[in-house]
């Protein structure tokens, strides 16, 4: 495996984008991987890594770069703390026009790089990135082939970008990983989403027994099974697609 940490350039300064590929075999399809709203962090690196090793060029860019943050450490559990609540201004701070910049910056850096396919592209997004994972893949419907977001927020907005309106602006494969218990996600959302994508290159899958965060190994509410599922389910997506 081959892996650095790149400051590419984009339209409001450069953001810190950690990226994993095979040493071997390439050129290798590409994956944009948003972070979630915690930040950057050697949990996510890891998983950027787990999904390197399948066969892909995988970026994990900084979002909050704008903000002149990298990584914000441990979080209390208390919602009213300082730390959370910075994170949360922070979260509030983008916006998908902004991280769809971000997105172009990334492809064309990628452009230039041998081990990189920018012509076939799979998007994934954890909590807050889960819309923008979407966003992807209407923005750029000439090479995002497949787009997953795994317990995301605001899916069902009243905006013209909202991730459930998003099956008729691209013909990528979509996949939305739900827990069954989200405050974020509440079961009207999820149903609103998966009334949209009915008849469409879509899924809808709601993981029974499990919390919002889920997927993430250092959460309370990591749930292996259910990791390992949106795991196997995230792979044949890309497996299917990225072809």
């Amino acid at each position: 495996m081959i892996e650095q940490q790149i400051a590419i350039p984009t339209k409001d300064g450069h953001t810190a984008t950690f990226i994993a590929h095979p040493e071997r075999g390439g050129p290798f399809p590409v994956i944009l991987f948003y972070m979630d709203a915690p930040a950057i962090r050697e949990e996510l690196r890891d998983m950027a890594r787990r999904l390197a090793t399948s066969g892909y060029y995988v970026m994990l860019p900084n979002l909050y770069y704008r903000s002149g943050v990298m990584e914000l450490g441990a979080l209390p559990a208390d919602p009213n703390a300082p730390e959370r609540k910075r994170m949360f201004a922070l979260m509030g701070s983008l916006t998908i026009a902004m991280i769809m910049d971000d997105t172009r910056a990334l492809l064309t850096y990628a452009e230039g790089q041998t081990a990189a396919n920018t012509e076939i592209v799979g998007t994934v997004g954890y909590c807050m990135s889960g819309r923008y994972a979407m966003n992807a893949a209407t923005h750029f419907p000439d090479r995002v082939k497949a787009a997953a977001s795994v317990y995301g927020t605001q899916l069902a907005t009243d905006q013209n970008d909202s991730p459930h309106l998003a099956a008729g602006k691209t013909k990528a494969e979509l996949y939305f990983a739900c827990a069954e218990s989200d405050i974020y996600a509440p079961p009207e959302v999820i149903a609103k989403v998966a009334d949209s994508m009915k008849n469409a290159n879509a899924e809808v899958e709601i993981y029974p027994g499990t919390h919002h965060g889920f997927a993430f190994p250092k959460r309370p509410v990591y749930d292996r099974d259910a990791a390992e599922r949106h795991w196997e389910r995230l792979l044949a997506l890309y497996r299917r697609n990225l072809v």
